[in-house]
């Protein structure tokens, strides 16, 4: 009897989640948008620190997700060949000693430098999180990944939460130096949880897997494509439209190499077979744009148009991260995608208009109100984008697929950082936090007409549950 009652005990926990793997998965996928929140208050005092203004400052949030638009498909690509823990190791390896080049940093760009280093580290976290859920879900059978899907969300948006109030501590107490420092024991807590609790590869698939060919030739294009890119938008000018041309070039080779090779880089074809998964990229691009042109613009504009502390303007914008916890935790196991990206894109709307009705005595309230308000499309559009991607994507290409989301929403990210630079070109004053609204604005109507008008998301529902 006991033995029985012992072997059905057994035989349920194999069938459900490994819970062991939570822990590593949750942070892992918190590196990036702590290191991303933390900043955003800390950019003031690293311009006055090394007297270079908000357009220079721009480099240290584009050169993070310069990198991790480039680091996030090929460290995805490679944890489906290779499965999740080597990478998870070496990329969170490269996080611990990302800070110390930073605290040590022996003027502006050596700091730039250590931000691409942080973000090549913070690469495996989540497309880690989604093989490892795949993978768990065809162990088990369970196919919905709704509750650790919302876990890995609210943890983000939690962290989200106390990185700009602890950044505003932390400079507070020892300077901006201080906020290097969380990384790492996040980099030590990753390296020996991923250690001893994820899955080793077997070594007949490692075997195998090793004689496929990586394909170098598209990373290095994809990177030129996107550092000339990058090297344009931030300093926009006549004499800058060489960087242009060779974007545009290298990113031609790109497309008609990756079309010609049997393991390319990014598989182009899969864009043309499926357009329901491209647009979700492209939600994801316009949503990260607005997103990161506010996450790293207002905070600038608090300190320096609206004349408060660092702390103060980190403990502002601790609504729009409780609001975005809140709404994750509501409606993260809700299968209603497409009302998710819809009711999300509105609201996103709705919130960066206010910020035109912004000027240098406008009340603490007011503030609060509209970070509180971006927290609700911060919940409801990430959440919607990355479950549309579970089922939109191959089975088979998970891990790269939800990399290239991410690259998608760092690439928004990039151009916000190009965006807030012109914008903020002369000083985070008023007139600039306008620009920034009403360039929102646009974005985020265009990102209305693409959710609204794509109606493969009814097929998404359908495949996540929703009844009709």
């Amino acid at each position: 009897m006991f033995h029985t009652g012992k072997k059905k005990n057994e035989a349920a926990i194999e069938n459900h989640f490994n819970q062991k793997l939570i822990l590593p998965m949750i942070l892992g996928s918190i590196l990036n948008p702590i290191n991303s929140s933390i900043m955003s208050v800390a950019l003031i005092p690293i311009g006055q620190a090394f007297h270079v203004p908000p357009s220079e400052t721009a480099w240290l949030v584009a050169a993070l997700y310069l990198a991790t638009a480039i680091g996030q498909p090929v460290v995805g690509k490679l944890i489906d060949l290779f499965g999740p823990r080597s990478l998870f190791l070496t990329a969170t390896s490269l996080v611990g000693i990302s800070s110390f080049i930073a605290i040590f940093a022996l003027d502006f760009w050596w700091l730039v430098a250590a931000r691409i280093l942080l973000g090549l580290g913070t690469c495996a976290g989540y497309p880690a999180s989604m093989y490892l859920i795949r993978s768990e879900a065809e162990r088990t059978g369970e196919a919905s990944p709704g509750s650790i899907l919302a876990t890995l969300g609210i943890a983000s948006q939690t962290i989200a939460v106390i990185g700009p109030a602890l950044g505003g501590v932390l400079i507070g107490a020892g300077g901006w130096k201080s906020i290097f420092i969380v990384n790492t024991p996040l980099s030590l807590a990753c390296i020996l949880l991923g250690y001893f609790r994820f899955p080793k590869a077997p070594p007949e698939a490692v075997e195998g897997k090793k004689l496929l060919a990586i394909d170098f030739t598209g990373i290095a294009l994809f990177g030129i494509t996107l550092t000339s890119l990058l090297l344009f938008l931030m300093h926009p000018s006549l004499s800058k439209i060489a960087f242009l041309i060779v974007a545009g070039i290298a990113g031609a080779i790109f497309a008609a190499a990756e079309l010609k090779i049997k393991n390319p880089f990014i598989d182009i074809r899969v864009f043309s077979g499926n357009i329901p998964l491209v647009l979700t990229y492209a939600r994801g691009l316009l949503s990260g744009l607005v997103a990161y042109s506010f996450i790293y613009g207002f905070p600038q504009w608090l300190e320096d148009g609206r004349g408060l502390s660092a702390s103060s303007g980190g403990l502002l914008m601790l609504p729009m991260s409780l609001t975005a916890i809140a709404v994750t935790r509501v409606t993260g196991k809700s299968p209603a995608i497409r009302l998710k990206l819809i009711a999300g894109s509105i609201v996103q709307f709705i919130a960066v208009s206010l910020l035109l009705f912004t000027h240098h005595t406008t009340s603490v309230v007011l503030i609060a109100f509209i970070v509180l308000l971006l927290g609700i499309p911060q919940g409801l559009l990430n959440l919607g984008n990355q479950n549309a991607v579970y089922y939109q994507a191959n089975p088979q290409q998970i891990g790269a697929s939800a990399g290239l989301l991410r690259t998608f929403m760092y690439l928004g990210a990039i151009l916000a950082s190009a965006a807030n630079g012109l914008f903020l070109k002369s000083g985070a004053n008023t007139p600039g936090i306008h620009h920034i609204g009403l360039f929102c604005g646009g974005v985020t109507l265009l990102l209305i007409l693409i959710t609204v008008l794509d109606h493969s998301l009814s097929i998404v529902n359908d495949k996540a549950g929703v009844k009709r």
